[in-house]
């Protein structure tokens, strides 16, 4: 099985970066943490950016992403964090080849 992997940006409106960080710990990190197809996710903000966040996201493949955008976790996420962000993400998606760890 090949493994799948996405880099998502987001830019939330001026200031908010805390407030989507707080909807991303009530929904995301809990669904996140019990699903298997997700074999790596790393939250990241941007150093240089005060208003971008990167999530780096590893599957177990390219069919549990998809499964996981229709889990009723991500629907309340997105309907709380959308009015936040200053439009939809960057989504880079991956094939990894190499990484060390897990």
């Amino acid at each position: 099985m090949t493994s799948f992997a996405l880099i998502i940006q987001h830019k939330t409106q001026p200031g908010r970066r805390d407030e989507v960080r707080k909807v991303w710990e009530r929904h995301m990190a809990p669904a996140v943490s019990a699903n298997p197809g997700h074999t790596a996710y790393f939250y990241c903000f941007d150093n240089a950016d005060p208003d971008a966040i990167y999530a780096f996201q590893q599957y177990a493949s390219a069919e549990a992403s998809q499964a996981f955008l229709e889990t009723e976790s991500y629907a309340e996420y997105l309907k709380e964090v959308e009015p936040l962000l200053s439009g939809p993400p960057q989504v880079t998606a991956l094939t990894p080849v190499w990484s060390k760890g897990a």
